[in-house]
């Protein structure tokens, strides 16, 4: 006996061999069959679904669950325009803090709103004797006050209290990090937000380490939420980089450099696994860090790489002969070229073509580079929300001639690059509906398009969201199409995005989100 059977759907399976059915039977959390395969078999449940449409869980390859967690409970100035009303905002938060000397944090700074940065004696004026970080909307740089600055080593470089990149990771490293609980119920927060937008499963983007990482033992928050069964959805986790460490190993091994116990990408199980592990060689395009090989239009600035460019190839190619699956972030083509670089290195001393390694973001990619991107297997791992939300501004800075080149598609796909959805969450908006209508119509919020010839077809874009996010996380023998024997993850949408106009894709209603063949709670 079926435990559920869902029926009179238009069910899109993602399946080439079976792709669209009308009804599918769940067994003990996986499908076992579509159509005439199970229409006669009795069930405990039937579920009509009254013509709605069914699609595989959106994976969303790329977020940061903890991150997007606290920031949605941390006091934010991201409204604000001018720089009265972000101090006042800053002086009301850190009035609340009863004691002197704390940290307050302060959420949705974007210089691009005040047309230039804070600086520390600003926030000096209405700090009341408290710690104050702003953190930068693209994770890539803070603000802070002189009571900050005044426990940094002279050594590390900010701009009036900006400080970016490394010198970031110097101002986090002076607090005590998160605890587990505070952690895991930022993430369970965030998990359940997904949910209601129809993911079942998604790979958070760099735990452990100093940029964005919120705690060394970060992982055990993730352990806690399955142990005690308030996962909201299947989580994949990256290892930051810099939680490598050299290690004494066998010479056959060939591992230089490694987590604690030899642990690499692949261990856990269904619910919480171990992915890739997350380089970083540039920053951000909001905060003016991505690495360029021309300057921001109007500038000499050309952004700035992470480290030097010797020490990030090394650990790249360190971490592919230890065995791990590889998401580089880069978002400039100077980063782009860095990362392909080192990945093609990495593969001529230690071939793994199996690898399945990824670009993270791939923001700025050249004409020439989409050809290495193919004959080296590399995924690009793309945010189209970054250009729907931001796009006005990216434009401007790239200039008429790059604006083509951000966060390709069709350049990508005709190359036969695996292209990949995700949203870098809570960068900006996290919807896979919504960035599925950008990635066909290469429309920014405003409506001015962008590259539109780098625009894909709906079926492609719905493909980058199921089958090619779980190809990329390795979960494809599991996950990404509605296949007799995969798990039932799914989500039940009130339309067909290939029906309605491409402007409507976005305000598709999620009517529900099943995980393991049941309806996900806080996902109706």
């Amino acid at each position: 006996m079926l435990c559920t059977r869902l029926t009179n759907a238009r069910i899109l399976t993602m399946d080439p061999d079976h792709p669209v059915a009308h009804d599918l039977g769940i067994w003990r959390g996986r499908i076992v069959g579509l159509d005439e395969a199970v229409t006669s078999l009795p069930a405990r449940e039937v579920v009509d679904l009254q013509g709605a449409t069914v699609l595989p869980g959106f994976i969303d390859s790329h977020v940061h669950l903890a991150w997007a967690g606290l920031k949605a409970d941390t006091p934010s100035i991201a409204p604000c325009e001018r720089i009265e009303d972000v101090l006042a905002v800053i002086g009301e938060a850190a009035s609340r803090k009863a004691e002197p000397g704390v940290w307050v944090d302060v959420a949705g700074y974007d210089q691009r709103a005040l047309g230039r940065h804070l600086t520390a004696a600003e926030i000096d004026r209405v700090s009341h004797g408290r710690k104050i970080f702003l953190m930068h909307d693209s994770g890539h740089a803070c603000v802070v006050n002189s009571a900050v600055l005044d426990l940094l080593p002279p050594d590390v470089p900010h701009q009036e209290g900006f400080l970016a990149e490394s010198a970031m990771t110097a101002v986090r490293r002076l607090r005590l990090p998160y605890s587990q609980q505070e952690l895991a119920d930022a993430i369970e927060r965030a998990g359940r937000t997904c949910l209601a937008e129809g993911i079942t499963a998604c790979a958070e983007a760099g735990i452990g380490g100093g940029l964005l990482g919120h705690s060394p033992v970060e992982l055990g928050a993730y352990q806690l939420l399955r142990d005690q069964g308030r996962l909201p959805l299947r989580v994949q986790l990256m290892a930051a980089g810099d939680t490598l460490r050299p290690r004494a190993a066998h010479r056959d091994d060939g591992i230089p450099r490694a987590l604690d116990l030899g642990l690499r990408t692949g261990f856990g199980d269904d619910w919480l696994s171990l992915g890739a592990l997350k380089i970083y060689t540039d920053g951000g395009m909001m905060a003016r860090t991505a690495a360029l090989t021309e300057p921001y239009e109007g500038t000499s600035h050309t952004g700035q790489l992470q480290d030097e460019p010797e020490r990030i190839a090394e650990l790249v190619v360190d971490g592919h002969l230890a065995g791990w699956q590889l998401a580089i972030h880069a978002i400039g083509d100077r980063a782009a070229d860095l990362a392909l670089d080192a990945l093609e290195r990495a593969q001529t001393l230690r071939p793994r073509p199996a690898a399945r390694h990824r670009v993270e973001h791939a923001g700025l990619i050249r004409p020439d580079q989409l050809p290495r991107f193919a004959r080296l297997g590399v995924s690009a791992v793309v945010q189209p929300h970054f250009l729907r939300s931001f796009g006005d501004d990216y434009a401007d800075v790239m200039g008429e001639r790059r604006a083509p080149w951000m966060y390709r598609g069709r350049g990508f796909l005709d190359h036969g690059v695996t292209l990949v959805g995700s949203s870098d969450r809570p960068v900006t908006d996290g919807s896979p509906l919504r960035a599925i209508q950008f990635m066909v119509e290469r429309a920014s919020a405003s409506g001015r398009r962008i590259g539109p010839d780098e625009g894909i077809t709906v079926d492609e874009a719905l493909h980058a969201y199921t089958a090619a996010g779980a190809y990329a996380c390795h979960w494809d023998d599991s996950a990404g199409s509605l296949t007799p024997g995969k798990r039932a993850d799914l989500v039940v949408l009130g339309d067909d995005p290939r029906a309605v106009a491409t402007s409507r894709i976005g305000d598709i209603e999620v009517v529900a989100t099943y995980v393991d063949g049941r309806v996900a709670k806080g996902s109706t």
